[in-house]
């Protein structure tokens, strides 16, 4: 019987596609007030370097957006760029099924349903970028290109 690999399904697809990337781990509470500005400064980043992964649907059908912490998600951007009218963040449960993660450790690499992906333009600029590696605690350091080849993303201006 073959054995599993070790790791969440993003780390483990990072690993298999060969893809150079650094696990960094941090100790901050899921209810702390500006959360993504703490996990910044507990793995020693600037915030524009962290990018949160949101679950969101498009005209009913579900996207994942990929934003700097520093700031929100542009729901009308986002449906603009996923070629839709209208998006709303999607519920929880919803977000959590479709990814086969929980909340606050949501990851746009390995998720049990690959969704249409868009990722905020900024990372663009960046030689490295911060997204989570599908727990919480867990944050992925890795090129931005290697992000949006991974997830097949839209780069577009979806942050406020």
């Amino acid at each position: 019987m073959a054995k599993k690999a070790a790791g969440t399904p993003a780390t483990v697809l990072l690993t298999a596609q060969k893809v150079a990337h650094t696990i960094h781990t941090y100790d901050v509470p899921a209810d702390t007030p500006d959360y993504g500005a703490r996990v910044a400064e507990a793995i020693g980043v600037s915030p524009a370097l962290v990018f949160k992964t949101l679950i969101a649907e498009v005209d009913g059908a579900l996207t994942t957006a990929v934003v700097p912490v520093a700031g929100d998600l542009d729901l009308k951007a986002l449906a603009q760029a996923a070629g839709g009218k209208r998006a709303v963040l999607a519920d929880r449960a919803d977000a959590e099924r479709s990814s086969g993660y929980v909340r606050g450790g949501i990851s746009p690499l390995g998720q049990r349903r690959r969704l249409p992906t868009v990722i905020d333009d900024s990372a663009a600029g960046l030689d490295r970028m911060f997204v989570s590696a599908g727990r919480r605690g867990l944050q992925v350091e890795l090129v931005p290109d290697d992000l949006v080849r991974l997830t097949a993303a839209t780069l577009a201006h979806i942050r406020t």
